[in-house]
């Protein structure tokens, strides 16, 4: 059972997600939107996706006091709308998505040994948690800034 609505992975798909970090990991890697597209998509296959969804469920509920969880549902389907694919804002880098996109290279297998041992480490554990808290509200806000 996971901690957000099922309807959320419904609206918020592996392609909406990735639509929406792209251009900050495509800026980060200084790669073109197809390949970011890739690679992204690959490492949202799995655990990590249902990772970010759950942390950015939790920053949804926490920005909101007027919503429901239904009416929070509705919004995210209200803008996503015509354009569910329209592509994120690009992010500014911050040491919490820096950390994001180093478990994003691992997932996608793109990583270094050394990158893996560091994330490994305690301190890289703590900065990938705060990573994705942090692209967690990034996506909040991406998945409810419509009408």
């Amino acid at each position: 059972m996971s901690a957000f609505p099922p309807r959320l992975a419904h609206l918020a798909t592996r392609a909406v997600v990735v639509a929406k970090l792209g251009p900050t990991y495509a800026e980060a890697h200084r790669l073109d939107a197809e390949e970011s597209a890739q690679r992204l998509s690959t490492a949202l296959s799995g655990r990590l996706l249902t990772a970010l969804l759950e942390a950015t469920w939790t920053q949804m509920l926490g920005k909101t006091k007027r919503l429901t969880e239904d009416g929070l549902l509705e919004k995210v389907a209200a803008t996503l709308g015509d354009r569910p694919q329209r592509p994120g804002k690009v992010a500014p880098t911050t040491p919490g998505w820096s950390a994001f996109l180093v478990m994003v290279d691992l997932e996608a297998g793109t990583a270094s040994d050394a990158a893996r041992r560091v994330m490994e480490s305690d301190e890289g554990r703590k900065r990938a948690a705060a990573g994705l808290a942090e692209v967690a509200g990034f996506l909040a806000t991406e998945l409810t800034r419509g009408k």
